[in-house]
């Protein structure tokens, strides 16, 4: 009930507590109605302050200025209503009232010049300096584009006062101008303290990371806008009051080339639309819409779903449409206002620019409209290759044909040509090609091929099985073979993307005993047909002089099927257990399974070099390699994979050289080799690019890229390779192992501190993970989610992540369990007392200690006792010193149920921060005589753990210190103390530890 003066007060305070938004300000105006009915203008006062800040904070600019001038009378009539601090306020809200009267076209020029002259007037009449009423007319000037030179030169050489901006509010504006003057390099330096976060206020450096992000990009400094995009955008969403912010994020996205996650900014800030209190802003907002939409439109998805102002569906065609018809007219506005063009300008200028990147940056985040991108994230020095489309049929079909034999991947992008052509059924088809079931024949060859590389090994198979049957009816069998071998080959290998539900184990010694059979029969068709005899039918002499190699690639092609077979079959024996093996039946045993491997892969390479093909004999060394290194014989293995490679060279056929430059790459890095490995996978890529080889997978080479750069200690590097992962994974359709590259990105975000990175790429990965993820990788995620929360303070939405995982880990069997439960329970509770929710913290506390009963975990359990010590003297007021020392008294339990000897974790570090905190909690409570008996007993704890202890045992020094000179006036005992620690300190190697109990001696000497 608001009944009372007290009353109201008091509802003002805790309104002042809530996050910005309608809640705050509807609940403002009802306060300012409620404070009206008392003869107490100083809370009427109060109450217009506070409704004057949330208008202020949510955009509502037309609302201010009268608010203002409410709060102006009161100052005028009864000034002895304003306490110190608000009367402060009244002078610095004066600059609102100008950005508001700016805000709004409606306003006529002449009355903000006034407005400005009033405020000079009342700054002068109270003996405040005018530097702040100097940044009022050169933000008018910015605005109008009249006069900006100088006004700028009289704010900019004038001192700062303490009505002026804060620091941070300052340098965004001086950056802005000289952005506004063309220099971004400027613009950008000037920034950087903002950007570094070294000026920081309520404001910033959210308003800034969203404006510095173009000029980050033409600088080319893309790592930095990726970060400043991740971490910025999250704190303007679905803010009305940053509005503008939206907008340039929404710009960003367009230049950037991330039309998918500009679609979700929309999607997220559909309110903005209506949110028309700030009508520069709400301009700023259309014209960021209007650039991303116009890039959607531009990139072809004019008929994409988008969201817009709320109450229909909207297309991006229909919404440009409708959001260039708001704009245009409120820009015309202001320049009319104005008697300028500078606004019109402005916003003529951001949607004339062209996307600043020519490829996709890559964020991290989930993508949801897709791009068709070229192979290449390679050096920008590099230009994709992309292989010649001849305009005549035959000459076309002719090179797909000459590029197939070869190997060489752009056949890839000729065949697809030929699929197309066809299918347009106006193509003339020559007989010079042979039968037309021949070249449907290869065509199902290529698209088999498309299909494995998807892993979709069920629907490559099926569509061999059509090319063996052409080819039978067309008397080819040496391609019907190696068709047909492929097609059981391909069976073998387990993880098809194209099976549903649990695939069941191929029947390997089935596809052995066909795979035999069709050697035998190769044996047979060479005595037969040798590979030098005429043509069989009209489908072989349409290869010509071709047809000998024709027939060589498919006696290799049968030979590396046997190969490829029996390398799985005896790779899933190594990889099962002794147990399983006893559980397999008809598999042989694994002596006979390496025997029937080495030589399957000792024919392949014999026969590759009999008949000149020596890149044939490298996948003979591949195969090898990836057995002898799953065995641990990494040397022999690098070996043969540097063989193949030469191999290759020999052959002259570099487009080969990727795949086995990544299988040698993976084995550097498991010989933490990470440089040699990482100069590997960056010439797998541009041998891609240079090659047009769309089929590498690109996903799980950016994957090794970033693990190689966390091994060098490259985090900016790892964040841009498991980013591009991420995107590629996102590309191929393959949502788990997209999921999974950003949760390792999180991961290298968090640990190079970078919280705020790492939610915002967490916050996008967990959402809607599919099964296929593992339910532990995603546990790990939650948990960095919630520490990341809290570490960036939002106290409430982390210690709803950690609940949701507690959950989530209660219900795993007892034997995954473990002391995950017990951690993650701790660490919700510790998150809930934070946000001083402490009636469910007390649950969650409850529920670590039933966790720990079950699966101990002592060192997470007494930190956590330990925090609730802290913060319950913090921030529970009346339970006070008792409640804490219980805590404190309990974790002392804890210690002491352990048994002599334990190792698992530093007996004597917890035991030494329990008194530590003890003598804290003591202290504060002015009960200095037992609190320094606990100070010592710290140090004696602290002492046990020899070099590792002498860190915090130079802390208990301190604050022993510290109790015994300024509780106890001990100084000297407290002098003698530091001196002898601070000696020590410096005989460990810790100078920086002896410098801070060397400034708390000379502090005390002072005394």
């Amino acid at each position: 009930m608001l009944d009372t003066p007290e009353a109201v007060v008091e509802a003002l305070r805790e309104n002042d507590g809530l996050p910005h938004g309608l809640a705050r300000t509807v609940t403002a105006e009802e306060l300012v109605e409620a404070a009206e009915a008392f003869e107490k203008p100083d809370v009427l006062v109060t109450a217009l302050l506070e409704l004057m800040t949330a208008y202020e904070f949510t955009g509502e600019h037309r609302k201010s200025p009268v608010i203002f001038a409410r709060i102006l009378k009161l100052w005028d009539t009864t000034p002895e209503s304003f306490s110190p601090y608000e009367a402060h306020h009244v002078f610095w809200r004066f600059k609102w009232v100008t950005t508001s009267l700016v805000q709004v076209p409606e306003i006529p020029l002449a009355s903000i010049g006034g407005w400005i002259d009033q405020m000079r007037s009342r700054y002068e009449a109270a003996d405040h300096a005018v530097q702040p009423v100097a940044a009022m007319r050169y933000h008018l000037a910015h605005h109008t584009g009249t006069g900006v030179a100088d006004a700028y030169d009289l704010w900019a050489t004038r001192s700062r006062t303490e009505l002026s901006d804060c620091e941070a509010c300052e340098t965004r504006h001086h950056a802005w101008h000289r952005l506004t003057e063309g220099d971004d390099t400027a613009a950008l330096a000037v920034w950087q303290p903002v950007l570094d976060r070294e000026q920081e206020c309520s404001e910033e450096p959210r308003m800034s990371q969203a404006r510095a992000l173009l000029p980050l990009l033409r600088a080319g400094r893309t790592d930095e806008a990726r970060s400043h995009h991740l971490t910025g955008y999250r704190k303007v969403r679905g803010a009305t009051g940053m509005q503008a912010e939206v907008g340039y994020h929404l710009e960003f996205c367009a230049h950037s080339r991330n039309e998918g996650r500009g679609l979700e900014i929309l999607a997220e800030n559909r309110p903005l639309f209506e949110a028309k209190g700030a009508p520069l802003d709400h301009l700023h907002f259309l014209t960021g819409t209007e650039v991303f939409l116009a890039r959607l439109v531009d990139a072809g998805h004019d008929d994409t779903a988008v969201a817009g102002p709320p109450g229909r569906a909207w297309s991006a065609a229909e919404l440009l449409t409708h959001v260039r018809a708001e704009a245009e007219p409120l820009a015309a506005a202001f320049d009319t206002r104005n008697g300028t063009t500078a606004v019109g300008d402005r916003r003529r200028a951001r949607l004339a620019l062209a996307p600043l990147l020519d490829e996709p940056l890559p964020l991290g985040l989930r993508a949801t409209v897709a791009h068709t991108a070229s192979v290449g994230a390679a050096p920008a020095t590099l230009t994709p290759a992309r292989t010649e489309i001849p305009d005549d049929f035959t000459v076309l079909v002719g090179e797909a044909r000459r590029l197939a034999r070869d190997g060489h991947p752009g056949d890839d992008r000729l065949w697809t040509r030929v699929a197309e052509r066809l299918a347009d059924a106006t193509e003339p088809y020559d007989a010079i090609l042979g039968p037309e079931d021949l070249l449907a024949a290869e065509l199902a060859e290529h698209r088999a091929q498309r299909l494995w590389f998807k892993d979709r090994h069920t629907d490559g198979a099926a569509e061999l099985d059509t090319a063996v049957q052409r080819y039978t009816r067309l008397d080819m069998p040496w391609h019907a073979l190696a068709a047909k071998a492929r097609s059981r080959a391909w069976t073998a290998a387990p993880g098809s993307r194209d099976d549903d539900g649990e695939r069941t184990a191929p029947d390997r010694a089935s596809i052995r005993t066909e795979l035999d059979a069709m050697l035998r029969e190769a044996d047979e068709l060479l005595t037969a047909t040798p590979f030098d005899s005429e043509p069989l039918g009209e489908a072989e002499a349409a290869f010509g002089s071709d047809l000998r190699a024709e027939r060589i690639l498919s006696h290799l092609s049968l030979h590396y099927s046997v190969a490829f077979a029996a390398h799985q079959e005896l790779h899933a024996a190594l990889s099962r257990t002794e147990e399983d093996q006893e559980d397999q039946e008809g598999t042989g045993d694994l002596d006979t399974l390496t025997e029937r491997f080495e030589r399957s892969v000792d024919i392949l390479r014999s026969e590759a070099a009999r008949l000149g093909y020596p890149h044939q004999a490298a996948n003979a060394r591949q195969f090898r390699a990836d057995l002898l290194a799953r065995r641990g014989a990494l040397a022999d293995a690098e070996e043969e994979l540097r063989a193949a490679l030469q191999e290759i060279e020999s052959a002259g056929r570099p487009w080969r050289r990727p795949r086995l430059a990544i299988h040698l790459a993976q084995l550097l890095l498991a010989q933490d080799r990470s440089q040699e490995a990482t100069d590997l996978l960056h010439s797998a890529i541009a041998d891609a690019v240079a090659h047009d080889d769309p089929t590498l997978p690109l996903g799980p080479t950016y994957l090794l890229l970033g693990h190689a750069a966390t091994h060098l200690d490259d985090a900016n590097g790892a964040v841009r390779h498991l980013s591009e992962a991420a995107a590629r994974f996102d590309q191929a359709e393959d949502a788990g192992s997209a999921v999974e590259a950003r949760l390792q990105l999180a991961d290298v975000l968090a640990r190079s501190g970078r919280q705020a990175d790492a939610v915002a790429v967490l916050e996008s990965a967990l959402v809607d993970a599919p099964p296929t993820v593992d339910g532990h990788m995603l546990a790990q995620g939650r948990l960095t989610l919630g520490r990341g929360l809290r570490d960036l303070e939002e106290y409430v939405p982390a210690a709803e992540e950690l609940l949701r995982l507690a959950d989530t880990v209660a219900g795993w069997p007892e034997e995954d369990r473990g002391g995950v439960l017990t951690l993650v329970a701790a660490e919700a509770a510790t998150t809930l007392a934070l946000a001083e929710r402490w009636e469910a913290a007390d649950t969650a506390y409850e529920r670590a200690l039933g966790a720990h009963a079950e699966a101990p975990n002592p060192p997470l359990i007494t930190m956590m006792m330990r925090e609730f010590a802290r913060l319950t003297l913090q921030t529970r007021d009346s339970e006070g010193t008792d409640t804490a020392l219980e805590h404190l008294a309990r974790a002392d339990a804890v210690l002491a149920t352990l048994p002599s000897g334990e190792e698992d974790f530093a007996v004597w570090y917890e035991r030494g921060e329990n008194h530590y905190r003890r003598a804290r909690v003591l202290a504060e409570a002015g009960r200095f005589d037992e609190a320094l008996p606990e100070a010592e007993a710290a140090i004696a704890a602290h002492d046990d753990g020899g070099e590792r202890g002498e860190l915090p045992r130079a802390e208990a020094v301190r604050i022993a210190a510290l109790i015994e000179g300024n509780g106890l006036d001990r100084l000297s005992e407290a002098i003698t103390r530091l001196t002898v620690a601070s000696a020590r300190c410096h005989q460990t190697g810790h100078p920086e530890a002896a410098a801070v109990l060397d400034a708390l001696q000379q502090d005390l000497r002072t005394r």
